[in-house]
């Protein structure tokens, strides 16, 4: 044997007696509380952005009548540091007012109407002037503490991971959140202050999910995660498999697809053993889900 082929035999045996190694000590993570429910969980994108104005008490309050099982909502801050519900960094596209919800006081935020462009399309705006406002996130999370909520961490900066963590912890609802982010520091930073309340997988965490499912190395994944939320397509790969539902289960992780307003295809999802379905149309859902 040449000096080499001698090496790249060391080199092969390296890499597997670290991949037996890997495997060995990589453990799914450990069920968490608020999964303990019926599947697939029933989620009210804002709340129900199809049958009410999206990220307000009343669609909030409209998916708590049709006894969804979880809320999902999208946070920021305001200038004085008050934490708020609403999609976008900005109150541009969904209020009559403008600007940066970080430079605008809660005061400011109070006097803008969250409904002013609701539905976003046509010409009918039945809730326009009714008072609707963009909620604090503490006055959501304490009127319907019963539900299960989904809330995504929008704002990078300034940071308000802390601020989070400390109102779940506060409101004693760390069973019954996941919370999620696009933005990996913020996600990171949520994680290390708030250990107990179960996380989504930022976007490179799922991007090494899919590269150890698909070469049949799942076993070897060790997921920080409680969850995937993921769409039904991503990088050109179906993501609503049932492989990846089972694959995602044997690692201790959730799957929830979003965002899914067809009953067909809500449906068939749930045929194949989906976790969670996120829909505008939380009525539709419950209709297919008979409950």
């Amino acid at each position: 044997m040449t000096q080499r082929s001698r090496f790249w035999v060391l080199i092969f045996v390296a890499v597997v007696f670290i991949l037996g190694i890997r495997a060995a000590t990589s453990e799914p993570l450990a069920p968490h509380p608020y999964f303990e429910i019926a599947t697939p969980i029933a989620i009210a994108h804002q709340g129900g952005d199809g049958l009410r104005p999206g990220n307000t008490l009343l669609a909030f309050q409209q998916a708590v009548l049709l006894e969804v099982d979880a809320l999902e909502m999208d946070v920021h801050s305001t200038r004085d540091g008050v934490l708020v519900v609403n999609h976008d960094a900005t109150v541009d596209r969904t209020t009559n007012g403008s600007g940066a919800i970080n430079e605008m006081s809660f005061d400011q935020l109070q006097t803008l109407d969250a409904a002013y462009r609701w539905p976003h399309e046509g010409d009918a705006t039945p809730y326009r002037g009714t008072g609707v406002r963009i909620p604090r996130l503490r006055d959501v999370l304490t009127r319907f503490r019963d539900f299960r909520f989904v809330i995504e961490i929008k704002q990078q900066e300034p940071a308000i991971s802390r601020d989070l963590c400390s109102l779940i912890s506060e409101l004693e609802l760390t069973e019954r959140a996941v919370v999620a982010s696009f933005h990996m520091d913020a996600l990171a930073d949520f994680r290390e202050r708030c250990p107990t309340v179960a996380t989504s997988a930022y976007p490179s965490e799922v991007v090494w999910f899919l590269i150890h499912q698909k070469l049949g190395l799942i076993s070897l994944f060790h997921p920080e995660a409680h969850a995937l939320q993921l769409p039904m397509e991503r990088y050109g790969i179906s993501l609503a498999e049932t492989g990846v539902f089972e694959d995602a289960a044997s690692r201790g992780m959730h799957v929830d697809i979003w965002t899914i307003n067809d009953p067909e295809t809500m449906a068939d999802l749930a045929r194949r053993g989906v976790g969670g379905i996120i829909t505008d149309r939380p009525d539709l859902l419950m209709e297919v889900l008979n409950r």
